[in-house]
């Protein structure tokens, strides 16, 4: 039986990796990204690289776009010789990126009327998880396609969890990404802490990674942080924009998350200090700047 053709749409820190994955696993890749410098590793391994998402559509049983949020999306779905123009029969399109419930219900309903199927299936795992191919994922969507997809999944995931109908990978997704804010939020608040009141960072270090306030955020983060290496493995403006979305969410459902809105509204003055490049792990750096700390 031939192996499923697979198109990957978005070739940035996790995409690319998740792309490479996808490849060593032995499935026939096309991949496609708007910066086309970004695509040379692929071609230099004699992986084919479209012009547009419509021609990776063309080539391919399952399109996977990975890239940064909604408005995307929907631009490499319906847009100029986006991937519905491609649309031929069993074509499966797997959204990735991170967005919302409502979104991906949306996108659902607009291609089915292409005859497309749809899955919803954002990862967790960070730039480490996307390299060594043990992300978490998420998927909503027909059980039946979802059955069908699954060995694509596992040349990127470790942990695969059905999660049901459409939008459920998104609600699970960003269910997620409140903790993972609020967690870097508790460990940038006690280092500013430490710092101001002289205490060791690396025996704070000691004391957090072996008791109860153990974490991926303290464990892979912290050490990152100690050293003032900010770059990302996860941006702090795609966290920003996914507890946006968590907070869309939650107004809906009348459910009171004053946690996560703190937690978002510092991310949000993070990028307006124009850090939203820069990893999550940069908060450490406006907790700095509030307590008068300079750690220059």
């Amino acid at each position: 039986m031939d192996k499923t053709k697979v198109g990957l749409i978005g070739l940035g820190i996790m995409g690319s990796a998740m792309a490479m994955n996808i490849h060593k696993a032995g499935f026939p890749l096309i991949v496609y990204n708007r910066t086309r410098s970004k695509t040379e590793p692929f071609a230099k391994l004699g992986i084919p690289v479209a012009n547009s998402p419509r021609e990776v559509a063309e080539k391919s049983d399952v399109v996977i776009e990975m890239v940064t949020d909604a408005p995307d999306v929907e631009e490499v779905l319906f847009g100029k010789d986006g991937v519905v123009h491609g649309a031929h029969p069993g074509l499966v399109v797997i959204d990735m990126s991170t967005n919302s419930p409502d979104y991906a219900k949306y996108f659902a309903g607009k291609l089915a009327e292409y005859g497309i199927e749809f899955l919803d299936a954002p990862v967790t795992g960070g730039d480490v998880g996307a390299r060594q191919g043990t992300l978490t994922i998420m998927v909503g969507g027909k059980r039946e396609v979802f059955e069908r997809v699954k060995p694509v999944f596992e040349a990127m995931g470790k942990t695969i969890i059905y999660a049901g109908d459409v939008g459920n990978g998104q609600m699970l997704k960003l269910l997620n990404q409140i903790v993972v804010g609020i967690d870097m939020l508790a460990v940038a608040e006690a280092m500013a802490l430490a710092k101001k009141a002289g205490i060791d960072m690396e025996k704070l270090f000691t004391v957090l990674s072996t008791g109860a306030a153990n974490s991926f955020t303290v464990q892979y983060y912290m050490p990152k942080m100690m050293k003032g290496d900010f770059e990302p493995g996860f941006r702090a403006a795609h966290l920003k924009k996914d507890l946006k979305y968590a907070i869309e969410t939650t107004n809906k459902l009348n459910v009171p998350l004053p946690g996560t809105a703190l937690t978002l509204q510092l991310y949000n003055a993070l990028v307006a200090k124009g850090l939203g490049e820069k990893g999550t792990q940069a908060l450490l750096k406006l907790y700095y700047e509030l307590a008068g700390i300079n750690d220059g």
